[in-house]
């Protein structure tokens, strides 16, 4: 079931989102800077893409690394996955950051990363002054074991 996303072109040579395959969860977003991208070992660059666009309400847009430029090439997401909310109008823009020992250079029009659209739940948080017990309690961080 694909759900209908209004999208502006900020920029007239800003590609607008694309599926690789009939099946991907992620839309590819694309550079769009007017020229190459250079990113220095450890630094961060916001590289825009040139499009807004309107999530509908009860989603949130999810900014996720592609595997391919995170894995091979150390860049990702400095927050590691962004939020955009649907009340954001303004241009989707990706803090790329180089976790690699090289310089790396993100060409124009290249995918930067992968846009999933998601359904979320608001929470009302209820104050308590205690919480329900489980066996697992309170252990956390490696407390259920390697395998």
């Amino acid at each position: 079931m694909a759900v209908k996303v209004n999208i502006k072109k900020l920029n007239p040579e800003a590609i607008i989102p694309t599926y690789g395959t009939e099946f991907a969860a992620g839309a590819d977003l694309y550079a769009c800077m007017g020229g190459d991208t250079v990113i220095a070992p450890g630094e961060t660059v916001f590289v825009k893409t040139g499009v807004a666009l309107e999530v509908p309400e009860g989603y949130a847009g999810l900014i996720y690394a592609r595997s391919g430029l995170s894995c091979k090439q150390g860049l990702a997401p400095a927050n590691k996955v962004g939020v955009v909310d649907s009340d954001y109008r303004g241009e989707i823009i990706v803090a790329l950051h180089n976790h690699s020992q090289e310089t790396r250079t993100i060409a124009d029009k290249e995918r930067i990363a992968q846009f999933v659209i998601t359904p979320f739940l608001k929470a009302d948080f209820n104050e308590v002054t205690e919480l329900d017990d489980t066996d697992r309690g309170e252990k956390g961080f490696g407390s259920t074991g390697k395998k």
